[in-house]
Parts: structure tokens; C-alpha cells; sequence
């Protein structure tokens, strides 16, 4: 959890240096904006991970027998992140985020995600092991079969690989600045 907080701050403290049109430029039509990115990992948070680590938790959730993790879960788990490669998702409204409202709206974000996380690790010390175990299938098929401690561990694993996509954003904006 003390490695979750100091990426989730690091975010936030990054928001500093950019302007509002900083944040929502993109690099070509294909590709998330900088406030896109910082949006999606409280949304993914909130709505992937974390649905699905209380789903496995819930009395009755989860699959008790569960299917496995994939070949790719496995390497995940086994390396502690993900692959730093691009993962491109399909262009479409399932996936991509829209715009940031304001900056604010992205530190709000990012908190609620931060204070999820912290009720959820808190709520997963006093619950039956049994319980933990319990698996829910990434909806993608991506990883395979996840239990509770793994989607609650994939989060910081998911925020700290988009810290490659936003170097490559910085990057982007730096020379752009520099090109004027």
C-alpha cells in the first residue's frame, strides 16, 4: 500500500507543471491525452480492479473453483508488473476517456481512488482467506482468473506502468513547447 500512495501522489504533485490544454493535447488523433491517462487509472481503479476484488470478497462472489490466470497473468505476477510495452485499446467510447473537466477534477479522481484502495486493503485483513481467493475473470481475458489480493495488487501495477506512457506524453509536450 506504501508504494500504491507514493505513485498515487507523485500524480498528483506532477498536475503542477501543466496547464489545462497541456493536459488535454494529444499527440495525434489516435492516441490519449495526458488528462485521458490520468483519468483512466482512477477509472480503472474504481470500476475494474476494485469492483472486482470486492465481487471475489463478497459473500457468495467470485468463482470458488475460478479458472486460471493466463499466460500473461502469470509473466505479470511472476515479473511484479507489467510488460513495458504499449497496450493500444480499441479507439472507441468503452475505452476511451474523455477530456479532463479541470485539474481539480483530476485530483479529485485520483483521491477517491487512493481512499478506495485504503478501505479495501483495510477490509481485506479481516476477511476469511477463503474469501480472498475467490476469482473473477478479467473482462478482456487478458490476465485469466484473478483473486481479490491480485486485482487489488494489479492496481499499482497498472499505475506504474502508465508512468512509461506518461514519459512518452512529457516527451511529447516538451517538444511541442519547443516547436511553439
Amino acid at each position: 500500500m506504501v508504494r500504491f500512495d507514493e505513485i498515487s501522489k507523485h500524480y498528483v504533485r506532477e498536475l503542477d507543471k501543466y496547464s489545462l490544454a497541456e493536459l488535454c493535447r494529444k499527440p495525434s488523433e489516435n492516441e490519449w491525452s495526458l488528462g485521458q491517462m490520468y483519468l483512466h487509472l482512477p477509472h480503472s481503479t474504481l470500476n475494474l480492479q476494485l469492483r472486482l476484488a470486492e465481487e471475489c470478497m463478497a459473500l457468495g462472489g467470485g468463482n470458488e473453483e475460478g479458472g486460471g490466470k493466463t499466460e500473461a497473468g502469470h509473466a505479470v505476477f511472476e515479473q511484479g508488473s507489467f510488460p513495458s510495452v504499449r497496450i493500444q485499446v480499441p479507439a472507441d467510447l468503452q475505452y476511451t476517456p474523455p477530456q479532463p473537466e479541470s485539474k481539480e477534477q483530476l485530483v479529485a479522481k485520483l483521491e477517491e481512488a487512493r481512499r478506495r484502495m485504503h478501505e479495501i486493503g483495510a477490509s481485506q485483513q479481516n476477511i476469511d482467506p477463503e474469501r480472498l481467493q475467490r476469482k473473477a475473470t478479467h473482462p478482456a481475458v487478458a490476465f485469466g482468473a484473478l483473486n481479490a489480493v491480485e486485482w487489488f495488487t494489479m492496481v499499482e501495477m497498472h499505475y506504474r506502468h502508465h508512468l512509461l506512457q506518461k514519459e512518452r506524453l512529457d516527451a511529447f509536450l516538451q517538444t511541442a513547447e519547443l516547436l511553439g
